[in-house]
């Protein structure tokens, strides 16, 4: 990789953590360059009130990754009557649910919870395409922040080493309801 300068840019791996091939992260952290101007948010949420859709299929896996966002969410200062849960059948109707709830404009952010396990046909990826397309669609149509907390699995085995998804998921749709929040106030000064 070429940086801007013409120096070589060295692209690395992050290293693997469980015997597995080498995850496709590159290692290092993101900087804008000096001199531009940067909106960037806080996953803070005092004030903010919080949507959380998550499915009840392969439930032992969805309630330990809401364990983690509501933790998540009372750690970042959401006051527990801020958040409102909905469970729904399973992943295929959290797009659905995160729509109506970003509709009501009452929740900063929607958070979406759930777990796909890929078995041996193509409902997986079925499943999977459609709910991640959903999500994203939700959020596009009503301008909420929708953050993706939804786990696709090769088996159950690699749920452990992933529960911390709902609290990230939490972080991620916090911090865009706070550069969203940046964006109307700027906008109406």
């Amino acid at each position: 990789m070429a940086a801007a300068d013409g120096e070589s840019v060295a692209a690395t791996q992050a290293p693997a953590d469980n015997g597995r091939a080498p995850a496709d992260h590159a290692a290092g952290e993101f900087r804008v360059p000096d001199g531009y101007g940067v909106l960037e948010g806080a996953p803070q949420g005092a004030r903010r009130s919080v949507g959380v859709v998550v499915s009840r299929f392969n439930g032992r896996i969805t309630g330990k990754l809401l364990e983690g966002a509501l933790a998540e969410l009372e750690d970042a200062g959401v006051a527990r009557d801020a958040i409102t849960v909905v469970p729904v059948p399973g992943a295929f109707e959290l797009p659905l649910a995160a729509m109506a709830l970003a509709k009501t404009r009452r929740y900063a952010c929607i958070v979406a919870l759930g777990c796909v396990i890929r078995g041996d046909t193509a409902h997986f990826d079925f499943v999977a395409g459609e709910a991640a397309s959903g999500l994203q669609l939700a959020a596009l149509e009503t301008g909420v922040p929708v953050s993706f907390g939804l786990l696709t699995l090769e088996d159950a085995s690699q749920a452990e080493e992933r529960l911390a998804k709902g609290a990230e998921a939490v972080r991620t749709g916090l911090e865009m309801a706070d550069v969203f929040s940046q964006l109307r106030a700027a906008a109406s000064a």
